[in-house]
């Protein structure tokens, strides 16, 4: 399975940002350019920026819809291009094209879902805007027994007495997690990360190296 970042910003990223040094679109991600997780506002920009062919995009996930991560006029155009939206219920299942998609509930202040993607060679973990992981979900990527990949929510960073982490996680909650949860899944990475809470990315990256997490960028993509 492939995994390309469009985007790996929180929603403190805005337009006036676009010539930062560092700059993130809204969170987004390809997977196999064919399942697109969260149609945001800035998706079209990122498609022609990264040389996507947005006619083999397939189907759309949803997380949730605050508007750094849907977009009625992206979903709108992915579907004028062909792509299906998939709807699926917290704790549901869904089989298409060779994909088995899981849905679970996250931890936000509107309600968000989390997927894992079985292409029945590897498995994704996909998990941003949320604090911690719910019982349930750890109970899922349990019984999943191997989770090649991991995407954690990476919002708040190493910053600390922020009011986020009551939806999202900062560094030391992915750290913990993932000290039990090694045990299931072989990589793990954050993304989602806020403009105003972090380091620049080189920092950011050798000291989450020290975990033994990747840290996302725009552009970035990876197999596993």
């Amino acid at each position: 399975m492939k995994i390309l970042f469009l985007g790996t910003g929180a929603a403190d990223y805005k337009a006036e940002h676009r010539e930062m040094e560092g700059y993130r679109r809204y969170s987004s991600a390809l997977i196999d350019d064919v399942i697109l997780i969260d149609p945001g506002p800035l998706v079209p920009d990122a498609i022609a920026c990264f040389g996507v062919d947005v006619k083999k995009i397939k189907y759309v996930l949803v997380t949730h819809l605050h508007g750094d991560h849907f977009n009625q006029n992206t979903l709108d155009w992915l579907e004028s291009q062909g792509a299906k939206a998939l709807k699926l219920e917290n704790g549901e299942t869904l089989e298409v094209d060779g994909y088995r998609i899981r849905a679970m509930k996250g931890n936000h202040s509107t309600a968000v879902q989390h997927y894992i993607i079985d292409d029945g060679k590897s498995k994704l973990f996909y998990g941003l805007d949320s604090a911690w992981l719910l019982y349930e979900e750890m109970r899922a990527i349990k019984e999943e027994k191997k989770i090649d990949f991991a995407v954690f929510d990476g919002t708040v960073g190493f910053h600390r007495g922020d009011l986020r982490i009551f939806e999202h996680c900062d560094m030391n909650m992915v750290i913990s997690m993932s000290e039990y949860l090694k045990q299931f899944v072989k990589r793990f990475c954050i993304s989602h990360m806020a403009r105003t809470l972090h380091t620049d990315h080189a920092t950011l990256a050798a000291r989450m190296s020290e975990y033994d997490f990747d840290v996302a960028y725009d552009g970035w993509s990876t197999e596993f």
